[in-house]
């Protein structure tokens, strides 16, 4: 019975479908870091101090890592934008014929 129940649960609430978009979604962030690292920081460099990751600002006894923070806004700006344009082409797929 316990068994049974558990199976049901698993496939009420599609528990293997979010392991699976999990794993995906691992794979996704993967990409995008590579892609912000090697494709699209190379074009921002020369425009950027050397070290601008470690910049940081000081404000009394408290340092702010204002350099790490605006890298990890760009790569959450990327990833979305990434994630943006990947579900609205699967969302165009999932439209009927005809209609819009």
């Amino acid at each position: 019975m316990f068994v049974k129940e558990f199976f049901v649960f698993l496939r009420e609430y599609k528990v293997m479908t979010l392991a699976i978009a999990f794993v995906m979604g691992t794979a996704t962030d993967t990409l995008v870091k590579s892609l912000v690292n090697n494709l699209v920081m190379p074009f921002f460099g020369p425009l950027l101090t050397t070290g601008w990751r470690e910049s940081l600002v000081h404000i009394g006894p408290f340092a702010f890592g204002i350099g790490a923070f605006v890298a990890d806004a760009l790569y959450f700006v990327i990833l979305a934008f990434v994630i943006f344009l990947v579900v609205k082409r699967i969302m165009k797929l999932d439209t009927v014929p005809g209609k819009k």
